[in-house]
């Protein structure tokens, strides 16, 4: 049994798309129940108190080819499918009809933050407290979690405030996806061990195969010495470390290549990452260089910049 509840899933990652709870330790960026240290890039978030409204049970996806990612759905999708099975009849039509009363969700606001690339889009997290950029063909999702199950061939990881780049790209798999991005963060008390950890952590997790054995070859980069802007201005150490991974099997919409990239950012206790990974030889796929350029915008964001919004509400019958 795995540390969510099932040993494997079917889709490249366990998501949470609609982001209702905290899972695993972590909580959406978006969410009130996020509460991070006022100085410190973001810290590890508490699980919310309060339920969001109309929760239904949550569902696996669809698997790939690649090491199985776990998936829950609490999606609009899935509460209108419920609303319909629940109003659905076998009535002729002779009966007098049902009355439907209409299903409203409302979002919870969410705090966004400005680009700092041209023609890139934000992604931010923390109640807006950190940001990253992904490029124009990249698809923020800041309130879906990701990641890989923990199991007995890999650790597992958890990332928020995610971003994603192709997704569907492989009609036999749905789910498919070349790459993504995520924040998490790391027990390690130096940036450069946590970059270590998070880049392993994600790359044995992601690209070796079901059931093993552990067969991805990882080439790490030596470590780059970088800095962290805090939303004050003020400038913190932090590392940045690249790997290219070469997978050991092949299955399905599985590339041979991919990279993976982080940036650690020293906490004191622990450390608070920004992870970006990529299959290679994918049309669009993440370049070294383009991955180098995302981490690199990794950054506080001054409480001027940030804007609280409200999404609109969805009427479902």
């Amino acid at each position: 049994m795995g540390l969510f509840g099932k040993k494997r899933g079917d889709s490249p990652g366990y998501e949470d798309n609609a982001a209702l709870d905290g899972f695993g330790g972590y909580q959406p960026s978006d969410s009130p129940g996020y509460r991070p240290a006022p100085a410190e890039p973001a810290p590890e978030p508490e699980p919310e108190t309060e339920p969001e409204p109309a929760q239904t049970a949550k569902q696996p996806m669809s698997r790939s080819g690649r090491r199985a990612m776990y998936g829950f759905f609490a999606t609009l999708g899935v509460i209108a499918v419920a609303a319909l099975a629940n109003n659905s009849s076998d009535r002729s039509s002779s009966d007098s009809p049902t009355t439907r009363t209409p299903i409203v969700y409302t979002p919870s606001p969410r705090v966004v933050a400005p680009p700092v690339t041209d023609g890139w889009q934000s992604v931010a997290g923390a109640d807006g407290q950190v940001a990253y950029d992904v490029p124009p063909n990249w698809t923020p999702k800041p309130t879906t979690i990701h990641g890989w199950e923990k199991n007995v061939l890999g650790p597992g990881i958890s990332m928020f405030s995610s971003a994603f780049l192709g997704e569907g790209y492989c009609p036999a798999v749905k789910g498919s996806r070349v790459g993504g991005s995520g924040l998490t963060t790391v027990k390690v008390a130096d940036a450069p061990a946590a970059a270590d950890k998070a880049l392993n952590d994600l790359a044995v997790s992601a690209y070796n195969p079901d059931g093993g054995p552990a067969s991805a070859k990882i080439v790490a980069e030596p470590v780059q010495a970088a800095e962290f802007t805090l939303g004050n201005g003020k400038k913190v150490p932090a590392s940045i470390l690249i790997a290219e991974v070469t997978l050991g099997h092949t299955a399905p919409c599985t590339p041979k290549r991919a990279l993976v990239g982080v940036q650690a950012v020293d906490m004191g206790e622990s450390a608070a990452a920004l992870l970006v990974y990529s299959d290679q030889d994918e049309q669009g796929s993440a370049d070294r260089e383009q991955i180098l350029k995302i981490l690199k915008t990794y950054r506080g964001v001054p409480e001027a910049d940030r804007k609280t919004i409200t999404p609109p509400p969805s009427t479902l019958r």
